[in-house]
């Protein structure tokens, strides 16, 4: 099994601990991230636009029941911001949009789907007691 590096700068012995606590440590880039996927519906968003190459917002409506048009398009000009979304205007009479991952989105996801299984792995049972 390949060698898994958890993040970049993690203090080793008696190494400085700023390597990983300070303005362009760890923690500070892990923060970064997690900012950027805060929002009841960036992660359920990300997923779909996973599973599919391309949708369109009213594809996405349908696919979230409970989100609102105005909070689906907060979040996906948010992830297009951040650059983890690409936005599709074919510039047509009737208007059509499609939204993708972005290179970058897609190179979140084997992170995304690694928090899935420590979740599975080790919350699922915290929660139940069962540790």
């Amino acid at each position: 099994m390949a060698e898994t590096i958890t993040h970049l700068k993690v203090p080793i012995a008696d190494e400085d601990r700023a390597i990983c606590l300070g303005p362009d440590g760890s923690v500070a880039h892990v923060g970064r991230a997690f900012r950027v996927l805060s929002g009841r519906w960036k992660l359920p968003i990300l997923f779909r636009l996973f599973a599919t190459h391309s949708m369109r917002s009213s594809q996405l409506l349908r696919d979230m029941p409970g989100i609102s048009q105005k909070m689906l398009t907060q979040h996906l000009r948010d992830l297009e911001k951040d650059g983890l979304v690409e936005r599709q205007d074919y510039a047509e009479q009737r208007p059509r949009v499609e939204y993708r991952l972005s290179r970058a989105g897609h190179a979140l996801m084997p992170v995304l789907v690694a928090v899935r299984e420590f979740s599975r792995d080790h919350l699922a049972h915290d929660a139940l007691g069962t540790a």
